[in-house]
């Protein structure tokens, strides 16, 4: 097969419909846009969300929310899925996005104290939790905000 024998699936496209071209075509003359009015004019109709005029509803519902672009969202790991890992490893960001641990780095990792941890990492993060930091360094590890 060439990119020359490539064409669209069976049924998948209509023949093109040539409006105004005559009224044997069965849609000349006003081309389907009836009479006069708005939408017979050139350049015609109205926006998205117009309501001829009365108060679009947009406009009656309250605006809500608040979007702050100053936000810092870690990914979050706890302590307990760190066990897995063998002794003397250097866990960071990149090893638990690898091992799919965390799903995105987002703007850094931080680490909860949910569950235990038995065994001597390394452990780089954008943050700790008091507890977390407390549980990696009682097994003999260590905690090194990055």
């Amino acid at each position: 097969m060439k990119l020359h024998d490539l064409k669209p699936a069976e049924g998948s496209t209509r023949e093109e419909f040539r409006k105004g071209r005559g009224t044997g075509s069965g849609n000349g003359k006003t081309a389907g846009k009836g009479h006069k009015g708005q939408n017979a004019r050139s350049g015609g109709g109205v926006r998205p969300g117009f309501e001829g005029g009365q108060l679009p509803l947009y406009r009656k519902l309250p605006k809500r929310g608040f979007k702050n672009f100053f936000a810092v969202n870690y990914a979050i790991v706890n302590v307990a899925a760190l066990d897995r890992y063998e002794d003397g490893t250097v866990v960071d960001a990149a090893l638990l996005l690898n091992d799919g641990v965390i799903t995105k780095e987002l703007d850094g990792l931080k680490v909860l104290g949910n569950g235990n941890v038995s065994k001597k990492l390394t452990v780089k993060a954008a943050k700790f939790s008091g507890t977390a930091k407390e549980k990696i360094e009682a097994a003999g590890g260590k905690a090194e905000e990055v």
